[in-house]
């Protein structure tokens, strides 16, 4: 059990926690959500000693061993990958050396050999003589081929880094899991392995993660990070965040009878339940559900932007967009080949491939950024595309330029008032208005794109990995204004609750052709034949 007494965490004038009284016990997951700034990150460094809080203490039972995802990604670089997780097990691995070091002498004293006798047995007792084949196993399900564990962490990518380093969080079933974005840069074959594994995982977790599917899977509870308190809330981020709207709603309507609301609240709960009934925690969440204290429910404080599409310059007709044997070469290599299709109106098309270079060059393409390619497309006379790329550094080069000035260059409305109106519907409000363009954050910057897509009143959107840099609310919003939009889409994510939530066609660019199904994001998932197909056209 973690037991957090009193905790406060101050920055000069800044408070970020104060007076935290909280315990996170074994058996659940927690997903740490909050605001961007609002300290998720920061708190999990609390738990795990890396920061002192100013005041109060973290309590952890005696005997329970601590994992963290590790965030540096160079500190194991001349290490094998094979020792790198196992030395997520600490004292595992201690025993391991001082049993080297002991067999390794040429004066073996009897001393020697019955510390060598105690090591051996704890060794044993710790299941060390599979801790080889164990990592090993842990590597390969998270996409690390047997060819890559015996070489030093330095010689893999970024990408495989980031699995070997999960892999040693994960390793040797730590009675407290510490994950920070522990989604980033995973495929979703591997996420999905992800989720079952912590679902079954029967120690205590906390996860922060902007992967809205991901917490809904694996998560039992939401610890809610808002003005400086952090609050327990049964459930998963749907359930949160489903319940949290509905208290607003009903803290608005002040005509409605007390009794009137708790009826509301108690079908709300009742169709949870249900649901979580059929989810893979699904024993845990339902009985959990089922104990809630309605006077326990309180409404967020979050602020959401508003994002919303459906003013467009004009509706788009039939005719949307052709495309006839399109191909991309990088290098001698294709990304894409012989692509054709033609989006129907009001379709919403996720645009996926193995190779993400695939379908950024296919958004580049069509959007007549790159003219080196194969084929031909051709858009609608009706058709006013806009599109959202997923580097947008380009377009916040003017360091002079403040965000009224950039934004009012995409508005036929050029009255300030009007301009800063827009802004404080995006969060941007007061003094933020007149920051320089270049000094946005990441997730100010996709915000600030999102104005731009709606200031041009696009009737076709085309968005590239639009959640990249967002935070939990701003990626809501965008799932709901993409979502309540009656044009076509054409979309490329990693976020997979937007993918099943808006998919209704799937375009997969393969070295081989298209695959082109009209169906869920998560029908096309999970067919065994569509998964076969894949295999063959992405060798």
């Amino acid at each position: 059990m973690i037991s957090i007494s009193n905790l406060s965490l101050r920055y000069g004038k800044r408070i970020l926690f104060e007076d935290v009284n909280i315990k996170f016990t074994e058996g659940n997951c927690y997903g740490i959500i909050g605001a961007n700034g609002a300290g998720k990150s920061t708190f999990l460094k609390i738990i795990s000693g890396e920061i002192d809080p100013t005041t109060g203490k973290v309590d952890i039972s005696k005997g329970e061993r601590m994992s963290v995802l590790k965030q540096n990604h160079h500190e194991f670089d001349e290490i094998t990958v094979l020792e790198t997780v196992i030395r997520g097990n600490n004292k595992l691995w201690q025993i391991m050396l001082e049993k080297e070091t002991i067999y390794a002498k040429e004066d073996f004293t009897e001393e020697d050999g019955h510390r060598a006798g105690e090591l051996e047995g704890m060794f044993a007792e710790m299941d060390g003589w599979n801790a080889e084949s164990d990592a090993a196993t842990l590597l390969s399900n998270l996409g690390i081929k047997e060819e890559f564990h015996s070489k030093k962490v330095k010689e893999l990518d970024g990408n495989q880094k980031v699995r070997v380093l999960l892999a040693q969080a994960l390793y040797g079933h730590p009675d407290i899991l510490l994950l920070d974005e522990p989604t980033n840069d995973l495929d979703l074959d591997t996420v999905s392995w992800l989720e079952n594994f912590l679902a079954d995982y029967d120690k205590i977790v906390l996860v922060v993660s902007h992967d809205r599917h991901f917490l809904d899977t694996v998560c039992t509870h939401v610890a809610d990070i808002d003005f400086g308190k952090i609050n327990i809330f049964t459930g998963n981020y749907s359930f949160w965040y489903e319940s949290s709207q509905l208290l607003l709603k009903q803290r608005s309507d002040q005509n409605k009878k007390a009794e009137d609301k708790i009826a509301e609240l108690k079908e709300f709960i009742a169709r949870f339940s249900a649901n979580a009934s059929k989810s893979k925690q699904a024993t845990s969440r339902k009985k959990a559900l089922d104990k809630i204290n309605l006077n326990d429910m309180r409404p967020s404080n979050r602020k959401y932007p508003a994002i919303l599409f459906n003013n467009q310059v004009r509706e788009a007709g039939d005719q949307i967009l052709e495309v006839k044997g399109l191909s991309k070469k990088l290098g001698n290599e294709y990304l894409f080949k012989d692509v054709s299709f033609d989006m129907k109106r009001g379709q919403k098309a996720a645009v996926i491939a193995t190779n993400s270079l695939a379908a950024r060059a296919f958004y580049q393409i069509v959007m007549g950024e790159d003219k080196d390619f194969e084929g031909l497309f051709k858009w609608g006379v009706t058709v006013t595309p806009t599109y959202l790329p997923s580097d947008n550094s380009d377009f916040f080069t003017d360091d002079s330029s403040t965000l009224v000035d950039w934004l009012r260059q995409f508005s036929e409305e050029k009255d300030e008032t009007f301009i800063r109106g827009f802004l404080g519907r995006m969060l941007f409000s007061g003094e933020e208005t007149l920051k320089k363009c270049t000094v946005l954050s990441g997730g100010e910057k996709v915000r600030c794109m999102m104005s731009r897509m709606m200031m041009l009143k696009g009737n076709v959107l085309c968005f590239d990995e639009p959640t990249n840099h967002l935070d939990l609310e701003s990626i809501t919003a965008l799932n709901n204004g993409m979502k309540d939009f009656k044009g076509t889409i054409l979309f490329t994510t990693r976020d997979h609750e937007l993918a099943n939530t808006l998919t209704d066609r799937v375009l997969e660019l393969t070295p081989k052709g298209l695959i082109d199904r009209e169906m869920s994001f998560d029908e096309y998932m999970t067919s065994e034949r569509i998964r076969v197909l894949r295999a063959e056209m992405n060798a």
